[in-house]
């Protein structure tokens, strides 16, 4: 692989990982905070791409739509929050996986009912086209830059909102110790409830920023949700900081693994069943990352302060 090639690997890798933080993050707090498994969580980030196509084909302009789609995202998630979530708070964790995978059928269903089963595409915005020379004979499209910019400023918001601020304190209170929390008067449905919206519309803004690069389809979530629980696995459920490390380790591993692989094969195999072996690990090495990363530290790499 030449060394073009490889940065360019590497750039869509970090610009992958962004994206699986804006979506783990909330999945972090959500679990963390409130001890509660969404599976449904990748529907809200498919929900994002949805509602952000159709506000851009609406207003005509991908800015619009990204303005608009963010509070319609937040308002899904509350939605959800009121008519679901919030009746399984204090059920065991079989009880919420199951109502939650029955949320992600319904909503795929009513995401077809509504838009169809064709794909939208949704144009880049003219202000991020073309490409940005990072060296001579390479050109890399600006729009995977601002993803990666929009991540990083998100994830540094997010942590200052977490660490440095009262309502951070309360959240990192209830991941740590819910009922004391309670005990000492804090309203902790309101509180679960913000973390629940909060996170619905980061995963709603991943899908909004991915819509013009990927496909909005149905059932776009799923194989992100996936990955995105194995990044709050590795990071450490309930943080922030780890979740952001995680996700740029899991896109790296994720984008690189698949270009490298099937080459590395090759040393060993004829091109055809390299490709098909190269393939196969590559989809594995995520996983065996997740493995070894808790073989030496089972709480995850920056496991949340216990209080």
């Amino acid at each position: 692989m030449s060394t073009q090639l490889l940065l360019v690997q590497a750039l869509n890798g970090l610009q992958f990982g962004v994206l699986l933080f804006l979506v783990a993050a909330g999945l972090t707090l959500v679990f963390g905070v409130m001890d509660f498994i969404n599976l449904a969580h990748g529907v809200q980030y498919m929900l994002g791409a949805y509602l952000g196509a159709s506000f851009a084909a609406w207003t005509g302009s991908f800015w619009p739509g990204l303005l608009l789609a963010l509070p319609a995202a937040l308002a899904c998630g509350l939605l959800l929050e009121w008519l679901v979530f919030r009746h399984l708070y204090d059920r065991d964790h079989l009880s919420q996986v199951l109502a939650t995978f029955g949320v992600i059928l319904f909503l795929n269903q009513a995401v077809k009912l509504v838009w169809g089963t064709a794909p939208l595409q949704v144009p880049v915005p003219s202000l991020l086209e073309g490409g940005i020379a990072l060296m001579p004979g390479l050109q890399y499209p600006v729009y995977r830059l601002a993803i990666l910019a929009a991540g990083i400023a998100t994830a540094l918001l997010l942590w200052l909102l977490v660490e440095r601020t009262r309502a951070g304190a309360l959240v990192r209170a209830g991941a740590s110790n819910r009922p004391m929390l309670a005990a000492l008067g804090v309203d902790t449905g309101r509180l679960f409830m913000l973390v629940f919206g909060c996170g619905a519309m980061l995963a709603g803004f991943a899908g909004i920023m991915a819509a013009p690069i990927l496909s909005v389809e149905p059932g776009m979530g799923d194989s992100v949700l996936i990955l995105a629980f194995v990044v709050i696995v590795i990071g450490g459920i309930g943080s922030v900081r780890g979740a952001f490390v995680a996700a740029l380790l899991v896109g790296l591993i994720e984008t690189l693994g698949r270009s490298l692989m099937p080459d590395l094969m090759r040393l060993f195999l004829a091109p055809s069943p390299a490709r098909q072996a190269g393939a196969a690990l590559a989809s594995m090495l995520v996983y065996v990352a997740m493995a070894l990363i808790l073989a030496a530290r089972p709480r995850g790499l920056f496991p949340a302060r216990a209080g």
